[in-house]
């Protein structure tokens, strides 16, 4: 494992998957270039300029209760993740925060070809990441309500359906993870 690598396991006919921080200037272009695709909609950084989007994520590096993360198989990457602390984000003021809360957002890279299990190899790295410290109890999720992939995806990771909500920009359905659902 590379030194920036924080968290990684081999998956069997999947290949290495490996969690490293983003770094905001030295992976800028391919993450304009992901989050600027029509398949990233929901991300709500489409028609960001290349500047907004670096600006966006050294602002992230900068926060201690906020982080990017970059998904890589084998070595190439295949998603960005963020995880931050609720009580401290725009979603702590619309839901009664708990100890041990911890959010995520997810965007999954364009793979090279349509794969089966692909999404989900990624995000259960993401979700065994977050269950690794001992102190994330439940994680929470909030994709944009007209985001329906995204809320099966979650669905079939084990996530409960919380309400609507709305946040900064978007109508949002809250969803939930607690670490007793996935055995942890």
């Amino acid at each position: 494992m590379g030194d920036r690598v924080v968290f990684g396991r081999v998956v069997k006919g999947f290949g290495e998957v490996q969690l490293r921080p983003v770094d905001p200037e030295g992976d800028l272009d391919l993450i304009h270039g992901w989050v600027s695709q029509e398949r990233a909609r929901f991300w709500g950084m489409r028609d960001a300029g290349r500047d907004r989007v670096a600006e966006i994520y050294r602002h992230l590096d900068s926060l201690p209760t906020h982080q990017a993360w970059l998904a890589l198989r084998d070595g190439v990457p295949a998603a960005l993740f963020e995880t931050y602390q609720p009580d401290t984000d725009p979603v702590g003021k619309v839901y009664p925060v708990q100890p041990g809360d911890h959010g995520i957002h997810f965007l999954i890279g364009p793979p090279a070809r349509p794969e089966p299990g692909f999404t989900g190899h990624l995000f259960g790295l993401l979700v065994d990441f977050v269950f690794a410290d001992p102190t994330h109890q439940r994680i929470i999720a909030e994709p944009d309500a007209r985001n329906e992939r995204a809320q099966a995806r979650l669905r079939r990771t084990g996530f409960v359906d919380g309400p609507l909500v709305d946040l900064p920009g978007k109508q949002a359905r809250l969803m939930f993870l607690d670490r007793t659902a996935v055995g942890r």
